[in-house]
This record gives structure tokens, C-alpha cells and sequence, in this order.
């Protein structure tokens, strides 16, 4: 969890006020190797946003190596074919089965 803590503080100071986790801590999974999430990036200040945030090369390298998981904007392009989903909306489907399924939605601007 320290480097889902550290993206959220980085986020927190772009102005984001909320972020949705997903992956294996919304599984049954005991131990979570990584994350997945999406963070609304209403009103973020992007010159104050950490780049490796909106680095998505190499499949998210930089992002894994500083916060051990994987970040996106809740509101971007999560698919490029229909449905044309948003993060958000994407996480919100089991991948394997398509049903839908619950994500941990955190308000940042209540973490102290």
C-alpha cells in the first residue's frame, strides 16, 4: 500500500479529488501483488500532476517502478474498440466474466 499512498498524495496536490481502486484488493485475493486504479482528474492542476502519472509507455513502467501499480484518468478512453468504456466504467466489469462488480471509491480531500 505505500506506493498507492504516495499516488494518492501526489494527486491530492494536482487538485484530484477522488480515486477508485480496483484489481486484486477488490478480489478475494489474500496477499494483492499490485493495483489498478483511475483517479478523476476534474479540476487537476496538470502542471502540478507528477508526469509519471500520464506516462503510459512501455505498459505503465514508470508508474509500477514509483507507485507498484498501475494509475488512469476515471474519465479517459479505456478501450480501443467499442464500447469505448471510460476507466471508471471499465473497472467496474470483471474482465473475465463481464458482470459487474464493486471498486473502492476514496474521497482524497479527506487524507490527512
Amino acid at each position: 500500500m505505500d506506493g498507492f499512498e504516495r499516488a494518492v498524495a501526489a494527486l491530492k496536490v494536482a487538485g484530484s479529488q477522488r480515486v477508485y481502486l480496483d484489481g486484486s484488493f477488490v478480489m478475494a485475493k489474500e496477499f494483492p501483488a499490485d493495483y489498478d486504479a483511475c483517479w478523476d482528474a476534474t479540476g487537476v492542476r496538470i502542471e502540478d500532476l507528477d508526469p509519471v502519472l500520464l506516462d503510459f509507455s512501455r505498459r505503465r513502467n514508470a508508474q509500477k517502478m514509483k507507485y507498484f501499480g498501475e494509475l488512469f484518468p476515471a474519465q479517459s478512453q479505456a478501450e480501443a474498440h467499442s464500447p469505448y468504456r471510460t476507466f471508471l466504467d471499465f473497472f467496474q466489469n470483471d474482465k473475465d466474466s463481464g458482470n459487474k462488480k464493486g471498486i473502492i471509491g476514496i474521497n482524497i480531500g479527506t487524507i490527512v
